[in-house]
């Protein structure tokens, strides 16, 4: 083994204990990794940012923009309206809903997709714990069945093209990506429900995940309060992190908002967040008593103000961050309510809670700013009180005409896709179906970080002949080995890495080494391409693997152990249905 070897093994190896640890950012670890490369001299300083203009790193922003257009359009939002009628026959309702995800999934971003019916879920079932990890399971495996539904098929494709200067179609994926769908939907639907966690027994819709009065009190200013003339921000600072003043009921009127310079008065009924051990102190400090009537949720809203329930979603702004440096009342004049974690919620010192993914949020803010001010802070509603996010709106048909145009000319070779797809997008944006700030917000950065950093890396295994050394190690297997097995063995430690580390990355690591193996041991190479496409979109065994897992990880109240569950026997499924398939298809 060459010295450059030792260094790229090292440096993956260290990226993967990082990916897996979890505890920095998967963007900010890749990005680091890549310079390392380059400093090192693994990676040429002329090649170091090639990644960013790398046809796959296109495909998918360009991809994650056009979903979000769509989403805008409203077609899907009434391709969503029929499963209200079902909902409340269970098994219907998941068939329906995990259906539909798979069918979105497979012609947008399947994130997109579960953002879009996470809602409907929630609200519309008796016990969404039951349905939200079949649903994110689904728009997982409904975007194995086309080029554009998940990123590690974009990144195996251009792989192919630099292989043999063709990439896999838009539609090549689909006789085993669409067979391992439909089986695997089948598998959830008869055999999931005895396979999901005991957390999903429980009862009780996820629209109320929070009861207000469990964190919000209402404290009345007595005569003799030395709180009486001061500012609320005045008061907030003095009593510390733990006490959020979120309104003022002042002669029966209610005052909610920005209400930093307020002064109070007596007889102020103040509506205050705080847990019960800053409770007691924060009403001795001032001169405040409980008030005579229990806190009542109508009290935090009028025609200004909503609260909404939200996730964070990975690798967005707010994903690490604590409220606090966030500035979320400050800048967004926003409050925070409460937070839950895997089901259990925070009712002490969450202004410097660092939020992670997955976390269920409660916020209050104004009716007209609340829906722009979380899609920058990265939160999906995830059901909203007595309000809805998403208005009725007439249907736009154009983005479906040109994404349905963007798709043909793929289909039938007449432009490659992240050229047609960049044609469809720029028509969109001239024609005013999405504004050019939402372009830039509907990308997912951190992704495409992750991918731009990760690709050269890539190339320097194999420039290194790192792909070569460690395909060499499988090869030798085929004297005792049939060639079927080796592609089992590809796809399962593909499947592997996807669980632990962000499944992009993973196809992005093991598509060199699957050719290599395939060409060492005289087969075609398109086989074994295949198979890392499959394994590394299907992670299924951890809430860390896929992005969709974590989303629903909060609203779902599953622990990061539920997943195994459902997810392994459904990993057997796929691969057992799958590698018989590939080599029946792409032939070995």
């Amino acid at each position: 083994m060459t010295l450059d070897q030792s260094l790229i093994f090292g440096l993956l190896v260290l990226a993967m204990i990082f990916f897996i640890w979890g505890k920095i950012r998967y963007d900010l670890v890749a990005f680091t990794a890549l310079v390392i490369a380059v400093i090192s001299g693994l990676v040429g300083t002329d090649l170091a940012f090639s990644g960013f203009g790398h046809p796959a790193v296109v495909t998918v922003a360009l991809v994650l923009v056009i979903s979000r257009t769509l989403q805008n359009s409203g077609v899907i939002d009434r391709l969503a309206a029929p499963i209200a009628s079902v909902s409340d026959r269970p098994l219907l309702f998941m068939i329906a809903i995990t259906s539909l995800g798979a069918v979105l999934s497979a012609f947008m971003n399947n994130v997109g997709a579960l953002a879009l019916l996470m809602p409907l879920c929630l609200q519309m079932s008796p016990n969404p714990a039951r349905i939200l990890m079949p649903l994110s399971f689904g728009t997982i495996l409904g975007g194995l069945a086309t080029l554009i539904g998940t990123p590690p098929n974009i990144v195996v494709a251009s792989y192919r093209a630099e292989l043999s200067g063709e990439p896999f179609g838009l539609f090549d994926f689909s006789p085993v990506g669409a067979a391992a769908a439909v089986v695997g939907l089948i598998f959830i639907w008869l055999v999931g429900h005895f396979l999901l966690p005991k957390s999903a027994d429980k009862k009780g819709g996820s629209d109320k995940f929070f009861e207000i009065k469990d964190y919000i009190v209402e404290l009345e200013v007595q005569e003799n309060s030395p709180a009486i003339g001061r500012a609320f921000h005045k008061m907030e600072e003095d009593c510390g992190k733990d006490v959020l003043i979120a309104g003022l009921i002042r002669g029966g009127r209610r005052l909610l908002g920005n209400l930093r310079f307020v002064a109070l008065e007596p007889g102020d009924l103040l509506i205050v967040r705080t847990g019960p051990e800053a409770l007691k102190s924060f009403m001795e400090k001032e001169g405040l008593q409980l008030a005579a009537q229990d806190f009542v949720e109508e009290h935090l809203k009028d025609d200004d103000l909503i609260t909404v329930e939200a996730v964070v979603a990975p690798g967005s702004k707010s994903d690490g961050r604590s409220p606090k440096s966030l500035f979320l009342r400050r800048r967004y004049n926003t409050n925070l309510l409460a937070v839950a974690r895997e089901g259990q919620a925070f009712r002490e010192r969450i202004a410097h809670l660092r939020l992670k993914a997955g976390d269920v949020v409660l916020l209050q803010g104004e009716t007209e700013n609340l829906p722009e001010t979380m899609q920058e802070l990265g939160l999906l509603p995830i059901g909203q009180r007595e309000i809805d996010l998403l208005p009725e709106r007439k249907i736009n048909f154009l983005p479906i005409i040109l994404f349905a145009g963007a798709i043909l000319a793929t289909a039938t070779g007449l432009a490659p896709v992240h050229i047609s797809f960049a044609a469809a997008l720029a028509l969109m944006i001239l024609s005013k179906q999405i504004v050019a700030r939402e372009v830039y917000q509907a990308i997912d950065w951190p992704v495409i970080i992750l991918l731009a950093a990760m690709i050269p890396i890539g190339n320097a295994l194999q420039s290194t002949g790192g792909t070569t050394l460690i395909a060499n190690g499988v090869a030798g297997l085929a004297d005792t080995v049939p060639p079927l097995l080796l592609l089992t063995l590809i796809m399962v430690v593909t499947m592997t890495l996807s669980d632990m580390m962000n499944n992009a990355a993973t196809a992005v690591v093991m598509a060199p080494i699957a050719a290599t193996v395939a060409q060492q041991i005289g087969v075609h190479p398109d086989p074994f391409l295949m198979a890392v496409a499959v394994g590394a979109s299907c992670a299924f065994l951890t809430p860390i693997g896929h992005q969709n897992n974590l989303l629903v990880m909060g609203p779902g109240g599953y622990r990061f152990g539920d997943y195994w569950r459902l997810g392994l026997p459904l990993e057997v499924v796929i691969v057992a249905l799958t590698v018989p398939l590939i080599a029946l298809v792409w032939p070995l």
